[in-house]
């Protein structure tokens, strides 16, 4: 089964659908590699588990706080775009290095549909970024924890796909905390504003359309992650680059870096590397103790990343803030806990299948 893991989103800002196990995969049953290079899969199962999870909230976490504090930066507001145009170079050109250690440099899928991934990736990630010229950090992050409510709609539209009655109960406790944490921030937040929730908005829609169509592609061409990442990152970079000339924000952009190059080239730079192989360890987590673990972890991190966000950053906090979140924890809990029982169910039914063969 295919199964969605995010860049910033989630992780990441991007999302990325790969083919992975449902289930742990034991450490026996062949080497782990991390970031091509570290292999892992000597140590026990929970060595491993332990190794990905610190890895995680660590790179994660200075995620967090590095794309935050890019943002409070006076005057960067209007370059978000500028700012993924720079997380696009790094992640075509890392993993264009990684097709390259993997041999995996044969394209199966047409341009075409890589050109299409290309401009929702910069939909996705492109206005998640600009959202935070707009928003609370805090505030973003719980509209990304959210995005289980566009990924329904989407498959549902897009695939015909039939869910069941507890996505439906997670995806109305997500939408009734998301509305109550906006409502919070909007009565305490002196950077609120309707644009930024717009923003952050059109890229969940975004992303719940590149998520299933990247599910599509990867059924009907057998690619790569890898090859997924590399066409739509550079064509992006491209189409960024292009889009930033003629709507002329682009030398104003590169002005204010050049002004403040630790700021803004040098935390960018630490922001995208983190991201990428932020997602790496998340993959890692997938295949070593399954989906719903690394689920449990990744959202533990969010949770974490809030946290840090009113803790080093100066900004008003309201108790609705508190009540409101575990409603969307409690969104993301069930909607994990019934891929998790939906998968078991699968496997069940397979196996009894195959003994009246």
């Amino acid at each position: 089964m295919l199964e969605k893991l995010f860049f910033g989103h989630s992780d990441g800002e991007s999302c990325i659908r790969s083919e992975h196990c449902s289930n742990p995969v034991s450490s026996h049953n062949g080497p782990r590699i991390v970031f091509c290079i570290f292999n892992i899969g000597h140590y026990s199962q929970c060595m491993q588990t332990a190794y990905c999870t610190l890895g995680v909230f660590a790179l994660f976490l200075l995620y967090g706080y590095v794309q935050e504090l890019i943002f409070q930066l006076d005057g960067f507001k209007p370059y978000g775009f500028y700012l993924t145009f720079i997380q696009f170079c790094v992640y075509a050109f890392i993993s264009n290095v990684e097709r390259i250690i993997r041999r995996d440099t044969v394209r199966k899928a047409p341009l075409r549909v890589h050109f299409i991934l290309s401009l929702l990736s910069i939909g996705t990630i492109g206005f998640s970024n600009a959202s935070l010229g707009y928003l609370n950090y805090p505030t973003q992050l719980v509209f990304k924890c959210c995005k289980l409510i566009p990924v329904l709609l989407g498959g549902i539209l897009i695939q015909g796909k039939k869910y069941g009655a507890l996505d439906f109960i997670a995806a109305l406790c997500m939408s009734v905390g998301l509305a109550a944490f906006v409502l919070a921030d909007c009565q305490v937040s002196p950077s609120f504003s309707v644009w930024g929730i717009c923003l952050i908005s059109f890229a969940l829609l975004m992303d719940s359309c590149v998520g299933n169509i990247q599910e599509k592609v990867l059924r009907s061409y057998a690619v790569s992650d890898v090859e997924i990442m590399f066409f739509s990152y550079s064509m992006g970079a491209i189409w960024l680059l292009a889009s930033l000339l003629i709507s002329g924000h682009l030398y104003p952009a590169i002005n204010f870096c050049n002004q403040h190059p630790k700021e803004t080239y040098g935390y960018g730079l630490l922001y995208a590397l983190t991201g990428y192989f932020g997602i790496q360890l998340v993959l890692a987590l997938v295949h070593i103790v399954g989906a719903f673990v690394a689920a449990i972890i990744t959202t533990g991190r969010k949770v974490m990343t809030v946290v840090l966000s009113f803790v080093l950053f100066s900004k008003p906090f309201s108790i609705h803030y508190l009540w409101s979140g575990l409603l969307v924890l409690l969104g993301v809990y069930l909607h994990s806990l019934h891929k998790l029982h939906s998968k078991k169910k699968s496997v069940l039914l397979s196996a009894r299948g195959s003994s009246n063969v």
